[in-house]
C-alpha cells in the first residue's frame, strides 16, 4: 500500500471517528427520575416544541391572562404592573425583563429571560427531553471537521502520487457528508420529547372555537403545543399587535 492510500485511508478512518463521537455526543441520555415533572408546565412544553422564543412567548401569555403585561406600540410588550402570583422562573424571568417595552426578538435575548430558560433547559435536558446545548456544540464542530479531515486526506493522498482509485476513494469517503448532514440536522428535543408532545396533541387537538376553552392554564397548553394557530384563535389582538406570531397573522385576525 502507497503512501498517498494510507494517507486517504487514516483520513477517511479519523473522519468516521469524528462522526461517531458526534453520534455519541448527540445521543439522549435516560430520564432522571423526577425530573420528568419539568415537561408538564407549558413554558417547559413550548420550549420542546419551538426553543426560547416559544417558551417566553407563553410566559407572555401567562402574564396578560393576569394583566401584567400589554401590547406596546410597533409590535413591543411592556409591563402592565406586578407579575401577580406566581413562582414560575420563566415568568418572573419574562417580566423583569421589561423594564422598557421590547420586540419579542430582543426581550427573549434579556439577561433575565435568557437565564430562566436555560434553567428550565437544563431541567430538560435532565430529564433526557433536551440535547445539552454543550454536547451539541462540541458535536457540531466534530461534524463540521469530519469532512474537512477527508478532505485533507485525500488532498495529501493525491499529492503522494500513489492515492486510491476513484472507486475506494467514493467507497470511503461520499457516506460521510451525508451522515454528517444527517446528524446536524437532529432537533434540539429528544424521541423522547417528540413522542410527548405528540401524545399530547393527540389528547388535546386545537378547538374550533375560542368559546370551547374557559380555563386560562388550558389556553397557554394549547399555545404551548401549537403555537400561531392557537395564539390566532384565543389572543389574536394581542399577538398581533404585540409581535407574538412567528409568521405573518393569518387573515382576519
Amino acid at each position: 500500500m502507497g503512501t498517498g492510500t494510507w494517507w486517504c485511508a487514516a483520513a477517511a478512518c479519523a473522519a468516521w471517528a469524528e462522526l461517531l463521537l458526534a453520534a455519541a455526543l448527540l445521543r439522549a441520555r435516560g430520564a432522571v427520575t423526577g425530573s420528568a415533572d419539568a415537561a408538564t408546565g407549558p413554558e417547559a412544553l413550548a420550549l420542546l416544541r419551538g426553543g426560547p422564543r416559544a417558551a417566553v412567548t407563553v410566559a407572555l401569555v401567562a402574564l396578560h391572562q393576569r394583566g401584567a403585561v400589554a401590547a406596546g406600540r410597533k409590535h413591543t410588550i411592556r409591563a402592565n404592573g406586578g407579575p401577580g402570583r406566581t413562582r414560575d422562573p420563566v415568568q418572573l424571568g419574562v417580566h423583569r425583563s421589561l423594564r422598557n417595552a421590547l420586540a419579542l426578538r430582543a426581550l427573549v435575548l434579556r439577561p433575565e429571560a435568557r437565564r430562566a430558560v436555560d434553567g428550565l433547559r437544563a431541567e430538560l435536558g435532565r430529564a433526557g427531553l433536551l440535547r445539552p446545548p454543550g454536547r451539541r456544540r462540541a458535536a457540531r464542530l466534530l461534524l463540521a471537521a469530519a469532512p474537512v479531515t477527508l478532505a485533507a486526506g485525500l488532498l495529501a493522498g493525491a499529492a503522494a502520487g500513489d492515492g486510491p482509485g476513484p472507486a475506494l476513494v467514493l467507497a470511503a469517503g461520499v457516506p460521510v457528508l451525508p451522515a454528517a448532514v444527517a446528524l446536524w440536522r437532529l432537533p434540539p428535543a429528544t424521541r423522547a420529547a417528540r413522542r410527548l408532545l405528540s401524545e399530547l396533541r393527540d389528547r388535546h387537538p386545537l378547538p374550533a372555537h375560542r368559546c370551547e376553552v374557559t380555563d386560562g392554564r388550558l389556553v397557554r397548553l394549547y399555545v404551548a403545543l401549537y403555537g400561531d394557530p392557537a395564539l390566532a384563535l384565543f389572543l389574536p389582538r394581542f399577538s398581533r399587535d404585540g409581535g407574538l406570531f412567528d409568521r405573518r397573522p393569518p387573515d382576519g385576525h
